[in-house]
């Protein structure tokens, strides 16, 4: 919640914005005061952002269209589906959560996407891509089935359009007419002067309702005259596309209108007023610019994505990086340049996380063998098993909580077939701020049960270098997991170092209890095993386990304690129960890791505390399991 100090610095600087709690206030203004609002929205995003970090970019290019749509919509009645929500930030001002954004992304806070628990206006919960079309199409034809009055609206941007699963929704749409506008938001092209002004003439005329009853008159009489109502289709269509791009989408059965600048409000009013006068399908192309009104988002808009705290005069972000301390990403990056610059077979590929996924130096220094696929993992896993087919050495770079999208492709076109594809998995595990929708849980426990995989969890530095380099040789498929977290630097690394496949290592040899720790949870784990007189081992491998350790282990001493940063159910621990099982052993067993719950958002050190998996809490659970 914003302090009374905050309120007031808000109420001098923001005094349109203060006076709206909800949309209802909102439509009470006068059309000529929005622009000021949209000013002001965008000097509260910077100054609340600057304190919290989060999609700051995104939601300062999408502040006019999400005013003209809750000031023309009947909004919380109406629909308004938000394509993945980094542009949701202005929506979630104007719904009656300006005086909590301090609280973004924090725990217990506002949520950085669209929440159905959060709020009423939130009519769809998102994280991952593409999905908002699917979505609202299914509410369009929930209204029309139960009779209810309700307009439904989609909002997409153009990155989200290099999924398929857009276009099977759009696919769908156009062939059913239910009543469903689709607004892509394009941030990545500029409207040149002749195709501006032109398309926002036909754009008017388009969405008028004498050139829609000429159009639908037309229809009913040509239609009789098959040959005259094919040509004038033909006509029509050429014409059209001539001047705008739009004829994809209504060779896929929806209206289409624009571009037109996203972030001229009284086009924009003028123009939805007209299409909420029509009905069907239809498709309006605005075209807006990532981190409008802040020069350092224009800039560098890639930056300003995602972004920590940061001084809103200048940009600048506060660096949150520790002396000596590497992060996993950053290993994976300089494994990936060695490698590559040592083996001219091996080609990086990324689901549209080229900064995300550690990809920048490579695409800088090796762009030939270079592809961003666009947010498309379907094909960046079937991409990576053609090329492998064919005799390359494809590593895919994807976040687990994207890999889930890709798991019919891994499975079948990767696995079945035994193909050579290195997946680096980032953000396993704990993730932190962008909550459930981003969390990495549930890799190990869809992954493990694959045949023929070899599945890696590297420790530390040293581990990580290693274990990339043995899933690269690897003649099959393999995958390494690991956090967005940091480690100690390690002194040397090895880009031809392999370990054996399946092998683990002992840290430590204690008394009674040992402790069988897969990932880099290693580094809490070993102060508490020094302490309580624990033996440690680093198991490395989670497919296929090291049975001989875990037979050790059990033969030598009173208990294990198994310990991951993924999900307990189905997870590492479960398979080290399967080994003991198989091998009739009844030694008692803890396992702990991410219980059968989804994160809330906040800190990796808060959510860990949440699943008991903080240093203190850990030796509290062993204490209490061995009685030791």
């Amino acid at each position: 919640m914003l302090d009374n100090s905050s309120l007031n610095d808000v109420k001098q600087t923001c005094p349109i914005l203060t006076q709206i709690d909800s949309p209802a206030d909102l439509r009470e203004l006068e059309e000529d005061q929005l622009p000021e609002l949209a000013a002001e929205i965008r000097a509260f995003l910077l100054q609340s952002l600057a304190r919290t970090g989060g999609h700051l970019a995104s939601g300062l290019g999408s502040v006019e269209i999400t005013i003209a749509l809750h000031y023309l919509f009947n909004t919380p009645n109406d629909r308004l589906v938000w394509d993945v929500g980094h542009q949701c930030y202005p929506h979630k001002i104007l719904t009656g959560r300006r005086d909590r954004m301090a609280t973004l992304r924090q725990q217990g806070g506002l949520s950085g996407f669209p929440k159905i628990t959060e709020s009423e206006y939130d009519h769809f919960g998102v994280g991952h891509s593409s999905t908002s079309i699917s979505a609202a199409l299914g509410m369009a034809i929930a209204a029309t089935a139960q009779g209810i009055d309700r307009k439904v609206v989609a909002i997409i941007g153009d990155g989200g359009m290099t999924a398929g699963m857009a276009y099977e929704a759009l696919n769908h749409g156009g062939a059913i007419e239910n009543d469903l506008l689709v607004i892509l938001n394009d941030n990545e092209m500029s409207i040149s002067p002749n195709v501006g002004a032109m398309s926002k003439y036909l754009s008017s005329i388009w969405s008028g309702k004498i050139y829609s009853s000429l159009r639908s008159g037309s229809k009913k009489v040509l239609k009789r005259i098959p040959s005259a109502w094919e040509l004038a289709k033909r006509a029509e269509e050429h014409v059209k596309g001539m001047v705008t791009p739009g004829t994809l989408f209504e060779e896929l059965g929806f209206s289409y209108f624009g571009p037109i600048d996203g972030h001229n409000l009284g086009d924009l009013l003028s123009l939805i007023r007209n299409l909420q006068q029509l009905s069907g399908p239809r498709m309006l192309h605005i075209v807006t610019r990532k981190g409008q009104g802040f020069p350092p988002a224009e800039e560098d808009a890639c930056k300003f994505h995602g972004v920590g705290p940061f001084d809103p005069e200048t940009g600048d972000v506060k660096s949150s990086s520790k002396p000596g301390m590497q992060s996993y990403t950053n290993i994976f990056s300089d494994w990936l340049v060695a490698k590559g610059q040592q083996d001219s077979k091996l080609h990086a590929i990324t689901p549209a996380m080229r900064e995300g996924s550690g990809l920048v130096r490579f695409s800088e220094e090796l762009p030939e063998r270079y592809h961003d696929v666009g947010i498309a993992e379907q094909h960046a896993v079937t991409l990576a098993a053609g090329m492998a087919r064919d005799g390359l050495k494809p590593v895919v770079a994807i976040y687990s909580t994207f890999l889930q999208r890709g798991y019919d492709q891994f499975v079948h076109d990767v696995a079945v077939q035994d193909l050579d594809v290195t997946f680096a998995v980032d953000r396993a595990g704990i993730v932190g701020a962008d909550g459930a929708t981003h969390t990495g849980n549930f890799d190990v426990a869809f992954c493990r049960c694959i045949p023929g995989i070899v599945m890696m969890a590297p420790a530390n530095a040293s581990d990580m270098f290693t274990l990339l380099n043995t899933a690269y040789h690897y003649p099959g498929p393999a995958l390494v997991r690991y956090p967005r977290d940091s480690t100690a630097q390690a002194e040397t690394v090895d880009v031809d170092d392999c370990a054996e496949i399946g092998k683990a290592l002992l840290v430590r040899r204690g008394k009674r209890t040992a402790l069988l720790v897969f990932g880099s949870l290693l580094e809490i784990a070993q102060p508490i095993a020094e302490e309580l007189d624990l033996s440690l081992v680093n198991m490395r491998f989670i497919k296929p386990l090291d049975s001989a350790m875990i037979a050790e282990m059990a033969a030598g001493h009173d208990f294990l304690i198994t310990l991951e940063d993924s999900s307990i159910v189905g997870g590492a621990g479960s398979a080290v129960l399967e080994v003991l099982n198989q091998n009739q052993n009844q030694i008692p067993v803890l396992r702990l890791g991410l219980d059968d719950f989804f994160p809330s958002q906040g800190s990796r050190e808060q959510i860990l505390q949440d699943y008991g998996l903080d240093p203190a809490t850990l030796r509290t659970s062993i204490i209490a399991f061995t009685g030791a």
